[in-house]
Formats: structure tokens, C-alpha cells, sequence
């Protein structure tokens, strides 16, 4: 396989929130993920996972995304402020019918957002919340002079107004967010993100609630009707091996045939995001509009055993190459996805981290964020090659260095990659991959480190050239000097 790399031709910037992460409040993902309480056994700040913190950090995570998902849609904010033993509880009807009470909420969600020194995603409630209710909790978070909801934030314990980067109004508005029609919830969204106030001199970014996959006429409708009204429109598209929702195949013992027919599903994406910025570009040819892909990953039957309302999956080897695949179809659209939420962050579907009590480990997809984070806010080099054979790659500049991430996901096939660059040589300065031995290869709290980030040296660099050998299941990231 020939790759061409254009180094000296400009390219857009691969927004660093297209690694974003999303925390729902799901299963086990705030609670014992996120939220052990501060008399917790378990190592904490402020009630807050130290190993958790720890790790998300390791990879540069950007922004989180939070309360949800469907959840956001029934979550009323007041519930969530105060002392933890005057909240209120009250019944997650998304997930799995437990009680949910309200421990983790706004100050304690802006104390992990301080812990990562990342950027806030705040998801609103718009299916069952009223404008006044948006209206205030976007007042309790962003006002810093005198008013009723800046002095109650005040006798809460915090003295100065949080930074929230981007606001969600409503999710999937067209499901579980309130089952509208998109001419409805056009209307709805002019209304609602009116109320989206500018307390002080950050504007916040306002993304309305998109298409589910190829819903192409909601996506018409809103950027004809609100265009001018939003920043970004959101994007959901899980991948399943089955494409049945029934039974989503599992992630753990599967054939491979599933292998193969997961990561298809996953390359849709890349037409899916083509459809809608064409429609996207009748109404906003400047690209002003970022497309949100605020929820996407792999979608598995749960783990046996587990709640199935808490959508707690295993994550391999095969879930790695889906990542990578997706992140570098993210990175091909830079100049039209500006963020990007895998979901979810912590014990939740395709996530980065596993816990059980005490213990944490870091999942193949983890490694992968690894192997990428060179890539956030870099330039993307333009290439022209051939991404067959199984092959997916992506390359990107930025601070005096070249980085090229490469992705093999054939099962048995060995691949050659020879990239070449019109001037300058390929001096090596970092090169890392993963691979594994088996198709459903995967971390457990008893081998946390079955699969995990290696030095990389199956490469030749001879004048202009660097020549690859990739294994196969393997993701590898190389970074050389840009010269």
C-alpha cells in the first residue's frame, strides 16, 4: 500500500473535542465510576476517583459531556444542588428503574470538570423541563453579579461563576428526548436556546438536537428553520454487528463474521457524515455549523449476568479498530466536525475505563485515545493512497512534528504500508501500537494488561520513505519530526 503525504499543503485544524467523552447518568457510569462519596474506602478528591481522574487525564480529554443522554431529559437540576442529604431522589425510568439520588450533581459534576481541566458539555432539559427551568440553571452556573440564582449557586458554596463551553438543548428529541416531529422541535429549539443567556462576556456554544443516523429530513428542517439560531447540531450513530436491536451480538464471544460486520457499520459513519454536511452546506456554506457527533461507539448485548438497563459491555481488541476507524473519519471531516462525545466514559458501552470496587483498568479503545491525543488540534495532512485491504490511516501536524496513526483490521493479514513525502525525511521520535493475538483479546481486573500500548519498531526509514509493517488487529501511532 503507497500513501502520499502532503505535508506542505494547509489543512483544516482537527478540533482537540472530536476525543471528547460523555458521562451519563447510566449504570455504572457516575456512580462507582465517576462518584464513590468522600467516606469512601476508595482513593477521592472531593468524593471523586482518584485512579479514574488519574487516567482520563493521562489522554487529554477535552470536554464531558453530562447528565445525559435520555437522562438529561428527565433530570430536574434543583434536585442536584444543596446538601447531598436534602436532595431529592427520584426513579432513573431510562436505566434500569433504579433510584437515583442526586449525590452527583452540578457542583459536584464542575469539581471533576476542575480535576481534568477540561470543558463543560452541559445537556439541558427540554422533553420534560420548562424554558424557566433552562433558563435558571444556565443563570445558577454563568452569572457572576447579583442575582437569585448567582446568590443561591452562592449559598451552595460556590462564590464564582463555572465556564460552560457548550450547551445541549434537548437530546434526541425526535426518541426518548419527547418523540417530536422536527418541525416541532425547530420551533421548540428557537424558543428554548433564546433563554440560553450570556451572563457574562463567554458566549456558549448552543448545539440543537439532531438526526438519529440518516434522518436526513430533520437535519433539512432544523438548518432551515434554526440555523441561525444554533452553533452545532448533534449526530448519533452506534455501530452493531447484527444492525438488529433486538440482539446486538456480543462483545465478547463472536464470530468472525461480527468482526468484520461491526467495523463496516462503523466506516457509515463516514457516508453519514457526507449527507448531512451536504444538506448543512445549503443552509451554511461557511461552515459556521458544527456537525456534534455527541454519541457514537459499538453497542453489544450487556454482559451477562449485569442489570440490562445499566448497558455495562466488555471491550476488546475489535472495539480498538472501531475507534480508530472512527477517529480517523472524524479527522477526514475536520472542517465540519467540531466535537465528538464516544459514549460512554466509564463502565458504560464503548468505554475508556472499567472499575469494579477498588480496582481500574484501562480498555483497548483507552489505548487508543492514548495513541492519538498528538492529533488534537493538529493540522490535518492531506494524502492520497489506497485505504483497502483492510487499512485505515490518518496524519496530522502541529508543534514541529508529524504524526501518522494507522489502523490494520484484517484478522490474519500482515499489511505493508509505505508512506513517502514530497520533501524532508521521516526522523523518527516516538512510535507506539497495540495489537493482540486473538479477535476478542480484552483486559480484566485480573490481567488489566492483556492488551496494552508497546513500542513500536517494525518500520524502515530510508530517503523520503517510511516503510510499515503492520500487524494485523493493530493500531499504531508514529511520530516523527516535520522537517
Amino acid at each position: 500500500m503507497q500513501v502520499k503525504l502532503l505535508v506542505d499543503k494547509q489543512g483544516p485544524t482537527i478540533s482537540k473535542y472530536i476525543y471528547g467523552q460523555f458521562a451519563e447518568h447510566l449504570g455504572r457510569c457516575i456512580y462507582e465510576g465517576v462518584w464513590v462519596g468522600t467516606d469512601s474506602d476508595i482513593p477521592n478528591e472531593n468524593g471523586i476517583r482518584k485512579d479514574v481522574v488519574n487516567a482520563l487525564k493521562e489522554i487529554q480529554i477535552p470536554v464531558v459531556r453530562w447528565p445525559g443522554g435520555c437522562f438529561a431529559d428527565e433530570y430536574h437540576w434543583k434536585d442536584g444542588i444543596g446538601p447531598i442529604e436534602n436532595r431529592s431522589t427520584i426513579v432513573n425510568t431510562h436505566w434500569g428503574g433504579v433510584t437515583e439520588n442526586n449525590h452527583f450533581g452540578t457542583h459536584e459534576f464542575f469539581e471533576l470538570v476542575r480535576q481534568l481541566d477540561c470543558e463543560a458539555y452541559i445537556n439541558g432539559n427540554v422533553g420534560s423541563g420548562t424554558v424557566q427551568e433552562m433558563q435558571e440553571w444556565v443563570e445558577y452556573m454563568t452569572m457572576n453579579g447579583e442575582s437569585p440564582m448567582a446568590n443561591l449557586r452562592r449559598q451552595n458554596g460556590q462564590e464564582e461563576a463555572w465556564k460552560v463551553e457548550f450547551f445541549g438543548v434537548g437530546n434526541e428529541s425526535w426518541g426518548c428526548g419527547g418523540n417530536m416531529r422536527p418541525e416541532y422541535y425547530a420551533d421548540l429549539y428557537r424558543r428554548y436556546q433564546t433563554y440560553v443567556r450570556k451572563y457574562g462576556e463567554h458566549n456558549i456554544y448552543k448545539i440543537a438536537c439532531g438526526a438519529s443516523v440518516d434522518d436526513y429530513n430533520w437535519t433539512e428542517v432544523l438548518m432551515k428553520n434554526a440555523a441561525r439560531f444554533m452553533d452545532g447540531i448533534s449526530l448519533h450513530h452506534y455501530s452493531i454487528p447484527t444492525r438488529v436491536w433486538e440482539d446486538k451480538g456480543d462483545a465478547i464471544n463472536f464470530p468472525e463474521e461480527q468482526w468484520y460486520s461491526v467495523l463496516e457499520h462503523a466506516q457509515y459513519m463516514d457516508e453519514l457524515i457526507t449527507k448531512h454536511s451536504t444538506i448543512m452546506d445549503k443552509y451554511d456554506p461557511e461552515k459556521r455549523v458544527g456537525l456534534i457527533v455527541d454519541e457514537w461507539g459499538a453497542w453489544y448485548n450487556v454482559e451477562p449476568g449485569t442489570n440490562p438497563g445499566f448497558l455495562y459491555q466488555q471491550n476488546t481488541i475489535r472495539d480498538a479498530m472501531l475507534a480508530a476507524i472512527t477517529l480517523n473519519i472524524f479527522h477526514k471531516h475536520a472542517d465540519r466536525v467540531h466535537m465528538a462525545n464516544i459514549a460512554q466514559m466509564v463502565n458504560v458501552l464503548q468505554a475508556m475505563l472499567l472499575t469494579e470496587g477498588e480496582k481500574m483498568i484501562k480498555t483497548p479503545t483507552y489505548h487508543v485515545f492514548d495513541l492519538y491525543k498528538h492529533h488534537q488540534d493538529a493540522e490535518l495532512v492531506d494524502s492520497y493512497g489506497d485505504e483497502s485491504n483492510h487499512v485505515t490511516y490518518t496524519a496530522s501536524k502541529k508543534d514541529g512534528k508529524l504524526t501518522v496513526s494507522l489502523c490494520n483490521y484484517d484478522l490474519t493479514e500482515t499489511r505493508e504500508i509505505t508512506l513517502s513525502r514530497e520533501e524532508g525525511e521521516f526522523e523518527i521520535v516516538e512510535a507506539e501500537y497495540i495489537t493482540a493475538d486473538a479477535m476478542n483479546a480484552h483486559n480484566t481486573f485480573e490481567e488489566p494488561e492483556a492488551v496494552a500500548k508497546k513500542e513500536f519498531t517494525s518500520y524502515i526509514v530510508e530517503k523520503g520513505t517510511l516503510k510499515v509493517t503492520l500487524p494485523p488487529m493493530s493500531v499504531a501511532s508514529i511520530v516523527t519530526k516535520e522537517n
